[in-house]
């Protein structure tokens, strides 16, 4: 029986043409790859920061005398134009009458030099009494002069906008007494509102007035394109960071919004692959070129990551490929496929 089976053994192996069974295929990685190019990318500082006005921009309504708030036009976010009535305001029972008793004073000086005038034509007084006269008519112009200035000559008055701007603050209701110089409102001068962000101070060298800034609202909506004009040379006590501005189309931002700024510092050349080509895990960076179906490492130094691409320098070849997806799943030579 044993020698029977071993005939039909035989037999079998003889009608398959002697050959043995097929080896199983070795494993290999799908991936796509691109070709490395030499080129550069932009390298960008991300910072954030929100629309104010400038210092040189805002300037505070207020009135010159003591005196009541009776109405206001305008709330905070208000765009006005020149010209454009803001608030009403009522002087003070007290400052019009100082004001009335300037006008008395004049009066007084003018009946009082009449009067002197009439006795030096008649030689009944001197010239020097004349010249003292006028003095005094002068110096009683003079300070009514000042005192209508400030507004105490109208017992109401309409607080009107010295430019077109927006209003960002309001610091007066109706009713409110106020008293001389103090703040009712403040606006800022249209085109006068800037992006301040901070950043480190590591990355101040980085920065010089006249780059071009990518902004994106926090709150979302398309780009808009911006321009460093001042970076400054200290620390903000509050945040420890430097205070860079940035100008934007006029209208672009409203005053406290908040945004994304990309302040572009320069070019960065090198090799320019995808980002997903450069492995940073387990071990220094590298990527994976495909040579001839095997995945061959080439040690990088990154010099710009960023989702449009990464600037790396090493040993690449420039007939090999790069992986692309699949390289964080390969292994020095380890075979590959290309997806088709």
């Amino acid at each position: 029986m044993r020698a029977l089976a071993v005939a039909i053994f035989a037999l079998t192996l003889a009608g398959c043409g002697g050959a043995a069974p097929d080896a199983a295929p070795s494993p290999s990685v799908l991936v796509s790859v691109a070709a490395p190019v030499r080129g550069s990318l932009p390298a960008t500082l991300t910072a954030y920061g929100s629309a104010t006005p400038s210092q040189s921009g805002a300037m505070t309504i207020s009135a010159a005398q003591p005196g009541q708030v009776t109405s206001l036009s305008v709330v905070q976010g208000t765009a006005v134009h020149a010209g454009q009535a803001l608030a009403t305001f009522t002087v003070a029972p007290s400052a019009r009458s100082a004001y009335l008793q300037v006008v008395d004073a004049l009066a007084a000086a003018q009946k009082q030099r009449g009067s002197i005038a009439a006795l030096v034509s008649q030689q009944l007084a001197t010239s020097d009494q004349l010249v003292q006269a006028d003095k005094a008519v002068a110096d009683a112009r003079t300070a009514l002069a000042a005192i209508e200035a400030e507004g105490a000559g109208r017992a109401a008055q309409t607080l009107t906008a010295p430019f077109d701007g927006v209003v960002t603050a309001v610091t007066a209701a109706p009713g409110d007494r106020t008293q001389p110089g103090a703040p009712i409102m403040t606006l800022a001068r249209s085109g006068a509102i800037f992006v301040t962000v901070g950043i480190d101070p590591a990355e101040r060298a980085g920065v010089v007035p006249g780059q071009s800034a990518t902004m994106q609202r926090l709150a979302g909506g398309d780009a808009i394109a911006g321009q460093v004009v001042r970076a400054g040379q200290m620390l903000n006590p509050r945040t420890r960071l430097i205070d860079v501005d940035l100008s934007f189309p006029a209208g672009a931002l409203l005053p406290g919004e908040g945004v994304e700024v990309a302040i572009r510092t320069g070019d960065v050349a090198g090799w320019v692959v995808p980002h997903k080509a450069v492995v940073t895990s387990g071990g220094p960076a590298r990527v994976f070129q495909d040579s001839a179906g095997k995945a061959k490492a080439v040690g990088v130094r990154l010099l710009l990551s960023s989702p449009d691409g990464d600037v790396v320098e090493g040993a690449l070849d420039p007939r090999r490929p790069v992986i692309v997806d699949g390289a964080y799943q390969v292994n020095d030579g380890d075979a590959v496929r290309r997806v088709r």
